[in-house]
Formats: structure tokens, C-alpha cells, sequence
């Protein structure tokens, strides 16, 4: 990833590390998506038990937004490890998933750079899961919700809804 510097008449680019296995938008692979804007969930003070039943507006990416403040991937990380925590594979995956980011620094959802409709921290994809998260009760653009479903897609398919990425965290 670029990032481009500007000050007074000068123009520099530095690189900068993708910390993701790779599926973290980028202002020139995001097309204006037709998502609907979200406003931030506040996190439940602890997460929810789900049961399990057998069951347009343009939005532009601003690339600075990308990248992360060492005190929110740690936050994030800490959330994600407690949470999976009987199954670490899980927290690996969001690793490498997105870099145990589940929003930007301007506070809008991390979407996928390979595929926008890859949500949150465990990039779950909404154009296949949105109607049985919702069904269950999820909203995918909670934190906490979002890794309820990746636990529910790990105990129905096991690791196959990831074997993209399975190179980086096996």
C-alpha cells in the first residue's frame, strides 16, 4: 500500500506494510459500493450467547483511514484472543483476516479489499451470510456479532469459509 505525503508544494509516497493477510480495502480497489452507511454499534459489555436455529449510498474509502492506531489493533486483539479463546485458530484467522481490525480509524466498518462485501474482523461476506446472521439475530458490523457468526460458521463448515487465507495461519 502507498500512502501519499503532501506539504506545502511538495508531493512523497512512503510505503507502507499491509498488515492483513491481504483483504483490507484500498481507495483504488474500492468502487463506491452500494452498502448502507452504519453508524458505530457500541460493544455490549459482554459478549452474547446465540443460539444456533437450523436456519444505496455511495460510500468512498479515505486511505488514510486504513491505517490503525497500535492502541486500537491491541484492543481489538484483546477482544478477539478472550473471545476465542477455546479455539485459537479462530484468533489467528482474524489475524490474518484483518489484522484484528474490525473498524477504522474513522470509525466506519473495515470492508474487504478483494471483495468490499467481507466484513469486520473475521470478514465474514455479507452477500452470503447476511440473511442467516440477521435471521439469528446478528448484526455483522458489531464486533462481538460478527465473531458470534464465525463461530457459528466454524462449528457448521469448519475452516473452509477461510481456506483462502489458510496459508498465512495454519
Amino acid at each position: 500500500m502507498i500512502l501519499a505525503l503532501f506539504t506545502t508544494g511538495v508531493v512523497s509516497a512512503a510505503a507502507v506494510p499491509e498488515t492483513a493477510y491481504g483483504h483490507i480495502a484500498t481507495a483504488e480497489q474500492v468502487t463506491p459500493a452500494l452498502t448502507t452507511p452504519v453508524m458505530p454499534v457500541a460493544a455490549p459489555s459482554k459478549p452474547k450467547t446465540v443460539t444456533i436455529k437450523k436456519a444505496t449510498t455511495k460510500q468512498y474509502v479515505d486511505t488514510s483511514a486504513l491505517i490503525a492506531t497500535p492502541e486500537e489493533v491491541s484492543t481489538t486483539e484483546t477482544i478477539v484472543r478472550n473471545y476465542f479463546k477455546d479455539e485459537p485458530v479462530l484468533a489467528e484467522i482474524a489475524r490474518c483476516e484483518s489484522g484484528f481490525r474490525h473498524t477504522l480509524s474513522d470509525g466506519s466498518i473495515l470492508r474487504g479489499r478483494v471483495d468490499s462485501a467481507d466484513t469486520g474482523v473475521m470478514q465474514i461476506n455479507k452477500r452470503y451470510h447476511q440473511a442467516t446472521a440477521t435471521a439469528m439475530g446478528l448484526n455483522l458490523d458489531n464486533i462481538y456479532d460478527n465473531m458470534a457468526y464465525a463461530r457459528h460458521l466454524y462449528e457448521t463448515q469448519g475452516l473452509r469459509p477461510w481456506a483462502s487465507s489458510a496459508s498465512c495461519w495454519k
